[in-house]
């Protein structure tokens, strides 16, 4: 299993959850499963939901016990679960999650197991690459920002570009609650760029434009890590596997 001293995420004290997470074991939602089972212990008293766990702590799991303080993890991995990877073309219009008044959201319009869902969001006025999964320890993994894992967008605004724009764009852009991070931005035409961000705030394409003058008149993710919507057509969808699938687990420390 992965060593936790390459991962910089790692503060302590974390949750127990958290901790089982990060160590590749299961989801957070699984995590407090097993919790409640009264399989999980810390230093040999069963844990409890929220309790925390010091770096200096003993983990064991169904009696495979993990050294914290070595930082390595022992852990018998889950085979009775079934992994499933899916990268969807989200569609303007729908929702990722929780749909209100009328709205349609990915579960409702996509052909899957009951346990998949969407890893991250993407706005219902955008469209483009979502991944879905039922594995939930990849969740923080892809999403967590100190990670930077690259994410590529094409947008299109409402009037031409100028190279201050540009420059702007690049170097980061004050907004009201934090200044962006630097980025890769390539003009296409006189109104479309790309993009590519190595974080995720909150509509943060539309507040950049916005800050500077513009209006977003499209947006499309085309690419997260090494997953690319390619010429996956709108609201379709196909399976990730092979060698794509084993470089995204990779990159995300799911497979060591």
């Amino acid at each position: 299993m992965k060593n936790q001293s390459q991962s910089s995420e790692i503060s302590y004290p974390m949750r127990i959850n958290r901790y089982l997470a990060l160590n590749n074991y299961s989801s957070r939602r699984e995590a407090d499963a097993l919790i409640e089972k009264g399989v999980v212990t810390i230093n040999g008293k069963k844990a409890k939901i929220g309790d925390k766990v010091e770096e200096k702590d003993v983990v064991a799991v169904n009696m495979k016990v993990a050294n914290v303080a070595k930082k390595y993890v022992y852990f018998a991995y889950n085979k009775a679960k079934k992994y499933v990877y899916f990268a969807y073309n989200k569609p303007r219009g729908i929702v990722t999650h929780s749909p209100k008044d009328g709205q349609r959201s990915i579960a409702e319009v996509t052909y899957t197991a009951d346990d998949v869902f969407p890893v991250g969001r993407l706005d219902k006025n955008s469209r483009g690459l979502i991944i879905l999964s039922n594995d939930g320890r990849i969740t923080d993994k892809l999403l967590n920002p100190e990670r930077e894992h690259e994410k590529e967008y094409v947008v299109t605004v409402n009037k031409p570009i100028t190279n201050i724009f540009l420059k702007v764009m690049r170097q980061g852009v004050q907004l009201e609650d934090f200044k962006t991070r630097e980025c890769l931005v390539e003009k296409k035409d006189e109104t479309t760029f790309n993009i590519t961000l190595t974080e995720g705030k909150k509509h943060q394409i539309r507040r950049m434009c916005t800050a500077l003058g513009w209006e977003v008149v499209d947006l499309k993710r085309i690419r997260i890590m090494n997953i690319q919507l390619g010429t996956l057509g709108s609201g379709q969808q196909r399976k990730i596997q092979g060698s794509e699938l084993e470089t995204l687990l990779r990159s995300l420390g799911v497979l060591v």
